[in-house]
């Protein structure tokens, strides 16, 4: 695997603070979709961010792979709960899915690993 996710989610967040500043009301709108979808409720955030990763994976998604492995990471969901969402996305996504869910293994490991370091 050649992505750094931390590179990656670095550069995608330089790039969209870019857009808050050309495209603020779109931005604003993305961001306040995403905290309210995010909110706890039923679900509680970790849940949510398991979803989010497995919905990441299935649409091939780099950035959402590493925002949402890194937002694990903090809420400190457990290697077996990351893989079991990755089972599921790759059960609804076939081969090309398990590909990017590879991927999504070497991310949550790489957030995990800085945040034992700290």
């Amino acid at each position: 695997m050649d992505t750094d996710y931390k590179d990656l989610t670095q550069d995608i967040s330089a790039n969209l603070a870019q857009l808050r500043k050309t495209q603020p009301d779109v931005m604003k709108g993305f961001g306040d979709m995403g905290k309210a979808a995010m909110a706890s409720g039923a679900l509680d955030p970790k849940t949510k961010e398991l979803i989010a990763l497995a919905v990441g994976v299935a649409a091939r998604c780099d950035g959402c792979i590493g925002f949402h492995t890194k937002a694990l990471a903090r809420l400190g969901a457990s290697t077996q709960e990351v893989h079991e969402a990755l089972g599921v996305a790759i059960y609804m996504g076939g081969g090309p899915v398990a590909m990017y869910a590879a991927n999504a293994v070497a991310a949550y490991r790489e957030f995990s690993e800085e945040l034992q370091k700290v």
